[in-house]
């Protein structure tokens, strides 16, 4: 039995006709400017921030694992923030939101949650490259080399990529209310799971099944590898060696901790308690400031990072005198 104000999807042409309105902040009109420019400045330091660790990385000829890691988070980073922030600008400048076609919806949405999930996954890597460095450093160069660098990265990408079309897939096989006016800057799964014709439980599966994937299996070998951390730092009896090991896992943490916080409580829960204010909001975090803390961490917390950068001014500085 069809639900009452539900589209028709029998015809191959709707898909291709079809549009959602994105509202975006079109609740607040007064602020619409101001929003508009701390956006902007936020977007352009964490283009400025990721690109430079991204290059700096890049240019160094002796990178270690952690940093050919740090390069790839950088990368996302990057493409990330690319793929959601221009239609939120758009939803700013657009009194009654903006429109965005099902196709650019649906290549949004798969984008957003592919690259999520590679950062998972490259979490988990880079939790297990701290493993290895700490807890068999004799072995640490001839496990971490380059190729299995290379095949880990490859691996963090084309899972996540799988998965994710296959939750977009799912979501976008359902039929939508004839509004389709999604309460969001960026089409988000929970939003067009709130805006789909359905009283079936089986959307809410498919997306358990992929946060369980994307989400708490990377958390696991996290957890795992830092279990495994901390029983080799007890039995470490060098006070100073056990401060060097903690400092170089600071800066892991703290991203890992804003990572999974944000989309935690996003993505894990069920769709009654849905909220597009409360969403909208924690989204903003997830999506602008996390994205410009992470080279802000890495600058600071690690000593390969600083010191790229200090050798980047110094060449700059020459190249200025010269």
């Amino acid at each position: 039995m069809p639900c009452e104000g539900c589209m028709e999807r029998d015809n191959v042409s709707t898909s291709a006709t079809m549009e959602f309105l994105l509202l975006g902040f079109s609740e607040l009109l007064c602020l619409r400017v101001l929003l508009f420019l701390i956006f902007l400045i936020i977007h352009l330091l964490t283009l400025a921030g990721n690109m430079m660790i991204f290059m700096a990385v890049l240019m160094e000829p002796s990178r270690s694992p952690m940093l050919f890691f740090l390069c790839q988070l950088s990368a996302i980073e990057l493409c990330y923030t690319l793929v959601i922030v221009p239609k939120a600008f758009l939803s700013l400048v657009a009194a009654g939101g903006t429109t965005i076609s099902f196709l650019g919806c649906a290549a949004q949405m798969h984008l957003f949650v592919a690259l999520g999930g590679a950062e998972c996954f490259l979490l988990a890597t880079m939790s297990y490259d701290r493993y290895v460095a700490i807890c068999q450093p004799l072995r640490y160069a001839a496990v971490m080399s380059e190729g299995l660098c290379l095949r880990l990265a490859l691996l963090c990408g084309l899972g996540a990529f799988s998965m994710a079309l296959a939750l977009t897939v799912a979501v976008f096989r359902l039929p939508f209310c004839r509004s389709r006016r999604i309460d969001h800057f960026f089409c988000d799964v929970p939003a067009l799971l709130h805006l789909a014709c359905t009283h079936s439980y089986a959307p809410e599966l498919a997306l358990l099944a992929v946060c369980l994937l994307l989400l708490l299996l990377p958390f696991l070998l996290i957890l795992a590898s830092y279990l495994c951390i901390a029983g080799a730092l007890v039995r470490t009896a060098s006070p100073l060696g056990r401060g060097k090991a903690i400092s170089t896992c600071l800066s892991h943490l703290a991203i890992t901790l804003l990572h999974y916080g944000c989309a935690t409580f996003i993505y894990i829960r069920p769709k009654s308690s849905y909220s597009p204010a409360r969403d909208k909001a924690v989204s903003l975090v997830y999506t602008n400031i996390t994205p410009l803390m992470y080279p802000l961490i890495y600058s600071l917390r690690n000593k390969e990072i600083r010191g790229i950068l200090r050798k980047m001014l110094r060449r700059k500085k020459i190249a200025q005198v010269n």
